[in-house]
């Protein structure tokens, strides 16, 4: 006998101003409590210290989660100067310390080479897994932790503000995998000195930004589910960034079997004249979304069905 599955069918997606002091997970654990939601995940991790958009996908939504993920961020930060950590935030212990003081107008000019596609080590504490462990465990317990530089992009970094001679502010737009303690470490080193993140706060995630963002208070104010459910994003806003196709109910049903769609009539040539071989494409069967697609060689494959 199969067991019952615990929780509702909720589906869609919720964004949350993460408070400060609580780790990702334990946010998307206590919204699922909140939605009583069978299934729940998050488009991104945030460090329990910093602030900002959390984007939490429910039901069909977390088949999404990975075009999120990829997508480009934004966050703003304060550099401490002058202490290194071994967490390289405000929450470890100090590693290194200088008395210099960078001027702004010499961070400015090294930023020059913490934009584009450049090479960052990963701080020693996160999740990356070393040998199937994650090096935040391997820190934990004093182990070595061998992390090997990856590239990743900054598409634009800039000062803020110095509201003071020991603290810096900076905006950051960048691409999967980007450490903003890592950079705040690597900036602070290409100018003389040492430093750490004191705070961050992420800005926007892909197609989200602060104008679809509810605090956890907010949400928990809202009594009923059927009232919070009002506060749920569709499904397909995560996937604005990507050409949709429209299809007939009998194309839906083929793929929704997983089966391939051809599109070579001459009554198709239209709906797919924008496509080219290995795009990703939102299939919609009158306006609800059906499936994640790849096109190729005039017609569609899915690889994510969406059962809706």
């Amino acid at each position: 006998m199969s067991r019952k599955r615990r929780g509702r069918p909720v589906n869609g997606w919720l964004v949350i101003d993460k408070p400060g002091g609580m780790t990702s997970t334990a946010v998307v654990n206590k919204v699922k409590w909140l939605y009583d939601a069978r299934k729940a995940g998050h488009g991104g991790t945030l460090d329990p210290m910093a602030t900002g958009l959390l984007p939490i996908a429910f039901g069909e939504a977390t088949k999404t989660v990975a075009h999120v993920m990829d997508s480009p961020k934004s966050y703003c930060f304060t550099l401490r100067w002058g202490i290194e950590t071994d967490t390289d935030d405000a929450e470890g212990d100090p590693i290194e310390e200088s008395a210099s003081r960078p001027r702004r107008a010499a961070v400015e000019e090294a930023l020059s080479r913490f934009t584009g596609r450049i090479e960052q080590i990963p701080p020693k504490y996160s999740a990356i897994k070393i040998d199937g462990a994650r090096a935040y465990d391997l820190a934990r317990a004093d182990k070595p932790v061998d992390l090997k530089a990856r590239e990743i992009d900054i598409y634009d970094i800039r000062v803020l503000a110095a509201p003071d001679p020991d603290h810096m502010e900076f905006s950051v737009r960048s691409g999967k995998g980007a450490y903003m303690r890592a950079l705040a470490r690597d900036i602070a080193r290409a100018v003389g000195t040492f430093g750490h993140i004191s705070a961050l706060r992420r800005t926007t995630v892909g197609p989200f930004d602060a104008a679809d963002a509810i605090s956890l208070d907010e949400l928990e104010s809202i009594g009923q589910i059927a009232a919070r459910e009002q506060k749920l994003l569709p499904i397909e806003t995560a996937l604005d960034d990507i050409p949709a196709l429209a299809v007939t109910d009998s194309e839906a049903a083929r793929l929704r079997n997983g089966q391939a769609v051809s599109l070579l009539r001459r009554v198709d040539l239209q709906r797919i004249a924008a496509f080219e071989s290995g795009d990703t494409v939102l299939a919609k069967s009158r306006t609800k979304p059906v499936a994640l697609v790849r096109y190729a060689a005039g017609e569609v494959k899915p690889f994510r069905v969406l059962n809706l």
